[in-house]
This record gives structure tokens, sequence and C-alpha cells, in this order.
């Protein structure tokens, strides 16, 4: 008997995995990689699939990981069941990754699929009217298996066919990570890096980023990903500017910048690089400079050489410029919080 489980490679899908390996399935694990996850996102160039991975090599699955970002990107712009607290589409989410575990489960002739949802976890998909949303959308009804709480939810087909065991199951509910604490030290599990993974797509600051990308029809993987690295300030309806925040990020910048791009830099001080993405006109150039300044190290100067070019061009321009103040900063920040 083949199944797909869900592996993200944290504690529950981890649990899950663990605890469906003994009931003698053929499974196959499956990872979606979205431009989102938070959880050990730096280890590999896998991301967060690299928890996962390790997952899969202990219990000995085969893994696939599905890059599902442009279909993530469409359901993120406009969900049917809309957002949680920030820009998290929870249930679009999931039934985009139970619709595509479909897809999968047909190709391989697997017979159902299994997550590590914990009933009651988390408030806007893993309550018992959101899962069976969820399932029906995904054309999933009854094959979906939560080994974690499945005694406190109705048989699954699996179950009342005898595929799997439902005694065998277990009854933890709420948002407490005890029982399953106590569930992965039962079954010698000492090895997991985080209990539930994480969304960028909750934290506030970063959902207004989002929003105003959105607003502005920018959303792609380069505007994506300078949101990830440095301060964000939106100049115009047609201009921002990404401020790195550390020699790390002034990297990155400098490498995701493209084509069309402005570069922002101090001549003979330290400082930031920033990059410029939209229609510049010179007033706005130099309050990008002038941002650009407010993050030197000035050593008591009022003023700073800051230099921009428009890529692919090697010369570029100067300004001497002072510092925008933190006034005037807040105001531009508080234009993408207001989108």
């Amino acid at each position: 008997m083949k199944a797909i489980i869900l592996l993200s490679g944290g504690l529950d899908s981890t649990l899950a995995a663990e605890l469906m390996s003994r009931e003698g399935l053929e499974l196959l694990a499956v990872n979606f990689k979205t431009p989102f996850c938070l959880c050990d996102r730096h280890s590999s160039n896998l991301g967060c699939g690299s928890n996962a991975h390790r997952v899969a090599e202990a219990i000995g699955i085969d893994l696939k990981i599905i890059n599902a970002t442009k279909d993530f990107l469409e359901v993120l712009q406009k969900p049917e069941h809309g957002y949680g607290a920030n820009m998290n589409p929870c249930i679009d989410c999931r039934i985009l990754f139970f619709r595509k575990s479909k897809e999968l489960m047909d190709e391989i002739g697997a017979s159902f699929i299994i997550t590590g949802e914990v009933l009651g976890q988390r408030p806007m998909s893993q309550f018992r009217r959101q899962m069976d949303l969820i399932e029906k959308e995904a054309g999933l009804e009854g094959l979906v298996v939560r080994p974690l709480s499945a005694k406190l939810l109705p048989p699954t087909i699996p179950e009342k066919n005898g595929w799997i065991s439902r005694e065998r199951m277990l009854d933890i509910a709420g948002r407490s990570r005890k029982p399953q604490m106590a569930l992965a030290k039962d079954l010698g599990i000492n090895d997991y890096p985080c209990a539930a993974g994480g969304c960028l797509l909750t934290d506030p600051e970063f959902a207004n980023r989002i929003r105003d990308l959105i607003k502005h029809d920018e959303l792609d993987m380069q505007n994506i990903d300078l949101l990830k690295a440095g301060r964000y300030f939106r100049l115009s309806q047609s201009a921002k500017v990404i401020v790195g925040r550390n020699e790390n990020e002034n990297k990155m910048l400098t490498l995701l910048a493209k084509e069309g791009d402005y570069l922002f830099g101090p001549v003979s001080i330290n400082g930031p690089i920033a990059v410029g993405k939209g229609a510049f006109t010179l007033d706005l150039l130099e309050v990008a400079c002038r941002i650009v300044a407010r993050y030197c190290d000035r050593d008591g100067e009022i003023d700073a050489d800051i230099s921009y070019k428009r890529l692919p061009d090697s010369e570029g321009k100067m300004i001497n410029t002072n510092f925008l103040d933190d006034e005037e900063l807040a105001r531009l920040r508080t234009l993408t919080a207001a989108t």
C-alpha cells in the first residue's frame, strides 16, 4: 500500500512520518518549496527542504521536493478564503498543497496522504471545519490521515478499509507541544530542528511589504528576494529603494540587482549598498542617496558622497548630500504600511 506524507521536517510531520513508517506502508515524502519558509532556511541550497531531507533519510523513505512558487504567488495575490492575521493565505495554501499531493498520488498509484496536522493547533487551517473544507476542495475527502489527532476525528477511508490501524493512532489536540515532545522522547527522536516551522507572511512588517508589491503589480521573485535583504522604502508610486543592513545583505543586494535597476553606495566611507527599482527622477535619486547617507558611518560629518548608477552602466555619478532625518524615513516606511 502506497501513501504520500507531507513532510516539512518540523516536529509534528517528523512524528507522523515515524509512526506511519511502522505501518508497513510504502511511503513517499513530499516537501513543498515556497519563498516564505522560515524553518532552517539558511542551512543549504535546499532551504526548508533540508530538514525534510534529514528526516526522510533517517527514517529510510524517499523524498520529493516540489517547487510550488509559481502557483503559490497566484494564490497569494487573491486567496479565495482570505488571509490570516497578516498576509498568510493558510487555507488556500493548504488546498494548493493537497491538490498537488493528489496529482502525485494519482501519478504514482498511492491510495491516500498523511500529514502531521494537529487538531486545533493552527487557528486558520487546523480546526475541524477548515480541515473538512480543505479536503473537499482538494478532492481528498476521507483520504487524509492525521495520525497525531486521528482518534479525535472521524475514521478515514484507510482506517475503515483496514489499510492502517486506528488503534495505533493518537488523540493529540491543541497548541501545546508537550505531548509531541514526550512522544518524540518515547520514539527516540532527539534531533528535530523546530516545532512548527514558520512563514514570513505572518510577520507584520514583511506582510506590509508584500501588500505594497501586490498593490503596485510587482509581485515576482526578484522583488520578493529584495524584501528579505534590507530596509524597504517606497519613494513614489513607481519607485522604491531597498537598503542593506549589513555586509551580507550588501552582497545579496548587489547580486539581486538587474539591468534597469539603480545601485547606490558610499564613495569613501563605510555604509550600505542600496538597490533602486522603478522610475527615478533627479529628485528621487537624491532622496535615495540621502537615505543611504543616513546609514553610513559619517564620523560626525553631516554630508556624505554617495554614488549611483543604472545597470548595466559601469560608471555612475556622485551626489554630495546630507542625510534624511528619521522623521522623513518613518514617513516613507509608512507609505509602505499604508498600502
